[in-house]
């Protein structure tokens, strides 16, 4: 895969069991990255890997639980003994909490969807910017939501962790300016994943792009000629940028 456009690059994707990590993994590993998978699943992780094999591509498999903080931590060293860099990081790893009245939202509820979509990612950051920084060109890449606009009733902990998350990935975008690495964001706007499923289970799924549609916009901003800085890049408005055909049915919020 040498003329592949992310030949020799590192990548992290998180959450790489199923749905968008799943086959975001797929994509980059087929566009020539070595991709280092990680997800709590070590079964699931393993599939992936024969079928990032069986394309040609190779990963690295990497059981990690977002919930134990020192093991995220421990994820730039754990790199760095082997590669000393790190070139791309897909954040992708999230849950969707519950979905209640804030007054009926139990302390274990909400304090595991900000520790999970929002504290695990500020350490995933902590942990990988001086990898990113070793690359020539780091590229960083989150998944946020239409939900963060905190406009939909009874999504409030999804809405504040998303909401904190786009902060926090532009601060840190803002302090990447002169160095090398690009941090961003990716709203995939309803998609037919697990997620989605059980956020609007009366949902017809094959009404929805699949996770693997997405995957050029991701190898976009994973690559390195990619300039964006600090955005927020929507799915659908992206795809109309590129000319793209197809008509879904657009349901709020975007989970």
């Amino acid at each position: 895969m040498t003329d592949s456009p992310l030949s020799g690059r590192i990548a992290l994707v998180t959450g790489a069991s199923r749905g968008i990590g799943r086959a975001v993994a797929l994509g980059l590993a087929k566009a020539g990255a070595h991709v280092i998978i990680a997800a709590r699943s070590v079964g699931a992780l393993e599939s992936l890997d024969d079928e990032i094999q069986a394309i040609g591509g190779a990963a690295t498999l990497l059981q990690l639980d977002l919930k134990k903080g020192d093991r995220v931590d421990q994820v730039g060293p754990t790199i760095f003994q082997r590669w000393q860099r790190l070139d791309i990081l897909v954040a992708n790893a999230g849950i969707l909490g519950p979905l209640s009245p804030l007054g009926h939202t139990t302390d274990d509820g909400f304090v595991s969807t900000i520790d999970i979509n929002l504290v695990a990612n500020w350490r995933l950051i902590r942990t990988l910017d001086p990898l990113l920084k070793r690359s020539d060109a780091g590229r960083a890449i989150f998944l946020t939501s239409g939900a963060a606009s905190g406009k939909y009733a009874y999504w409030g902990p999804y809405a504040a962790s998303k909401a904190g998350l786009e902060a926090l990935v532009k601060s840190w975008a803002a302090e990447l300016v002169n160095t090398p690495v690009r941090a961003n964001l990716i709203n995939p706007g309803a998609t037919r994943t697990g997620m989605r499923a059980k956020a609007f289970p009366g949902e017809d799924p094959e009404t929805l792009p699949s996770p693997e549609a997405l995957v050029p916009l991701f190898v976009d901003l994973a690559s390195p000629g990619c300039a964006r800085n600090g955005e927020i890049v929507n799915f659908r408005e992206w795809r109309t940028e590129q000319g793209a055909t197809g008509s879904t049915i657009e349901i709020s919020p975007d989970a």
